[in-house]
């Protein structure tokens, strides 16, 4: 899995412009906590799409919290953590999060 840093609120926008000739999908990860860890370790052990599929961006929300406030914002989505968040044309069509994260619900809205 080739993760993709989301560390600013610039970088947010051009995701969201990418949503449009592709799917993105954002997981928020917190550094400090042993679920996100856990989920995080799951979603790359079941991660089977091609990068033409979707991209993946990580976000360290301890590190950019800003940057989470802005995706909440933005896309109408609460704030959640761990939370993987995935986008088409600018809009969430999955949200979920802690051990709710399955890999063949994402395959289901792409």
């Amino acid at each position: 899995m080739n993760w993709k840093d989301l560390t600013s609120i610039e970088e947010l926008e051009n995701i969201l412009q990418e949503s449009h000739q592709h799917p993105v999908a954002i997981f928020k990860h917190s550094t400090r906590c042993s679920i996100s860890s856990t989920a995080k370790n799951r979603l790359e052990r079941g991660w089977n799409f091609e990068s033409n599929q979707v991209t993946p961006y990580f976000l360290d929300l301890i590190a950019h919290r800003n940057v989470s406030n802005a995706i909440a914002d933005q896309l109408g989505v609460v704030h959640q953590s761990p939370q993987l968040i995935v986008i088409k044309n600018g809009k969430a069509v999955y949200d979920a999060s802690h051990m709710t994260i399955y890999v063949d619900d994402i395959t289901e809205v792409l």
